[in-house]
Order: structure tokens, then sequence, then C-alpha cells
């Protein structure tokens, strides 16, 4: 799946006009298909994942639409990208400490990869120039980082 990571990237910055925004749609694709709950394997992965980002990026649309008079704080404390799922007790804080040590358990290049995008706010080229390493070794550090998080966090919320 992760083969189709660019691609999709360039297809919706070509829809967007940002490939800033792009890339976090196709993250929170990445993510909501690793998070799929069903165990029937998806039969065709390029065109699940495309359609995945597109709901993401007609959701956030219409999310916009309605909200354009809401602060940028409220969408900012907003939790896009590790929200809790309805059967989990954890509050935010024992969350965000199992968000750190996942984290805390990948290479530096990895987690500082991901923590730069996600932090940080930087781009994919900007980490890249920053680490020293390819585009797209960045591209599959934040991928491979969110991944683990996700199968680690699962794993602790089970105990």
């Amino acid at each position: 799946m992760e083969n189709y990571y660019r691609e999709l990237v360039s297809f919706l910055n070509a829809r967007l006009g940002n490939r800033q925004v792009a890339e976090d749609v196709v993250h929170d694709a990445y993510v909501r298909v690793l998070e799929r709950s069903s165990d029937t394997p998806i039969e065709q992965p390029r065109a699940f994942l495309y359609r995945t980002a597109l709901n993401l990026v007609i959701d956030d649309h219409r999310r916009n639409a309605l909200r354009q008079v809401e602060s940028l704080e409220v969408l900012d404390s907003e939790e896009r990208y590790f929200t809790p799922s309805p059967h989990s007790t954890l509050d935010h804080g024992q969350r965000l400490e199992m968000l750190q040590r996942a984290l805390a358990e990948l290479p530096p290049l990895c987690r500082d990869s991901f923590l730069l995008r996600k932090i940080e706010g930087l781009s994919h080229p900007e980490i890249a120039e920053h680490l020293g390493i390819s585009k797209a070794l960045v591209e599959k550090h934040i991928v491979n980082a969110m991944k683990h998080c996700r199968v680690r966090i699962k794993q602790w919320d089970a105990h």
C-alpha cells in the first residue's frame, strides 16, 4: 500500500492546490485504512485508499463550510490524529503517554521525521533537508511511525 503514497499525494495536490494539505489527507487516509476493524482483506487497496482520501477531503470541506466562524484554537485542539475508540476508557494524558512510549521505541530518524511533520509542521522536503535523508525515506518513516504507534496503542489499549 505504501507504493501509492506519492501517487495519491500528487493526485490530491493537483485537486487541492496545496501539497501540505494533500500530505495530511493522505496520512489520515492511511491511518483510517490501518485502523479498519474489519478482518476482511481489502480487494483493491489502491481504489480503497483513493476513496478513503477523497471522503476525507469531502468531510473536511463540509466541516469547514459549517465552521468558518469557529476559531483556529478550536480546530487546533481537535484530536484528529489519535482519536480514542468509543470503548476506550483512557484519558488524554494516558493516550499521550502511550504515544510517547511508542515513539520512543522507534529508530531516531523515523521518530524525528514523524515529530517534525506532526509537531513542527515541516513539509517532507524540509524534513529531508533537515535530517539529510531523501524525501522518499521521510515519507516511509512517517507512515511507519504512524503504523507503529497505532499497533502499540491498540495493544496497550487491549490490556
